[in-house]
């Protein structure tokens, strides 16, 4: 039998642990052929099929099963060995991956990024920003950010940036001579611009106050998935938009835009950088952490 090189099970083990060629050749930076073709060349040298695959789908066979049973733990170890050198060079390296969505990423760039990577350019950050909610381990993310109230259970997370109001806005010319909003029922008599989530189901405005807490199907003939459309949207005088405060501060500053309802909106638990509690945290990922922090207490 010929010896595999450790390329040939780093990319076994990708495909195995992402269920997919294209997801796993992403992730090293390879096209899907290159990896098709190192897959081929290692179940060669083994004699020994390690994958069941079809059009649709990759599974392991049992001999690729126990094969990534004894890896995985031996790939870790190397990962935490390299770091380690990387810690004795005083100066984090390497790849950091981070999903976020818009609003943290947003946030991120504007606050930590530009210093982290003044502090660390042997760190190449790739922040891929998405709504949509995804497994980052499966995914191939050091870390995610999302809304506390979303982060999986079994994941550390760190809180950052306060709180956050999800606000509805309008532009004055659009609410001058309609009728007055008390409650969010009130709405029902408003063009409201309607989002869609990533899910692809319609979002229902939440709101609550003293301890009630109503959930409205709001009326409109406009739907975006876009927390910038739908503020622009609002200044346009579409209707009346309900989203994150940070993407309205400036225009509610400027008077394009004017809050309704606003004591029906409380502030909720804000956004929180996450991560696997189970897996070895690399260098480049708790330098990150740690300027997030220092950040955050400089508020």
């Amino acid at each position: 039998m010929v010896r595999p090189s450790l390329n040939d099970l780093a990319a076994f083990a990708a495909v195995a642990n992402h269920q997919s060629f294209r997801r796993a050749a992403d992730v090293m930076g390879v096209s899907r052929s290159a990896l098709s073709h190192t897959i081929i060349g290692l179940e060669a040298k083994l004699d020994v099929r390690l994958f069941n695959r079809t059009t649709r789908s990759v599974s392991l066979t049992q001999a690729g099963a126990r094969l990534l049973a004894r890896l995985d733990p031996v790939l870790q170890d190397l990962d935490h060995a390299l770091d380690t050198l990387s810690e004795e060079r005083g100066t984090p390296s390497g790849a950091l991956r981070i999903n976020a969505n818009k609003s943290g990423a947003r946030i991120l760039l504007a606050d930590v990024v530009p210093r982290f990577l003044d502090l660390y350019p042997d760190v190449e950050l790739d922040l891929v920003s998405e709504g949509r909610l995804v497994d980052i381990v499966e995914q191939g993310f050091d870390a995610g950010v999302r809304l506390l109230e979303a982060v999986p259970k079994d994941m550390v997370a760190v809180k950052f940036a306060g709180d956050v109001r999800f606000i509805a806005v309008a532009a004055p010319f659009y609410l001058k001579g309609k009728a007055g909003l008390q409650t969010p029922d009130d709405l029902n008599a408003h063009c409201c611009i309607r989002q869609r989530l990533p899910s692809g189901k319609r979002y229902r405005w939440e709101f609550s106050k003293r301890g009630a807490e109503i959930a409205v199907d709001v009326p409109g003939n406009l739907t975006l998935d876009d927390s910038d459309l739908l503020v622009q949207a609002a200044v346009d005088g579409r209707g009346i938009a309900y989203v994150p405060e940070y993407f309205a501060r400036s225009l509610l500053k400027s008077g394009q835009l004017v809050t309704v309802l606003d004591d029906w909106c409380p502030p909720t638990p804000g956004l929180a950088l996450y991560y696997p509690r189970s897996r070895h945290v690399p260098s480049p990922l708790r330098a990150f952490i740690d300027l997030l922090r220092e950040v955050d207490r400089s508020r």
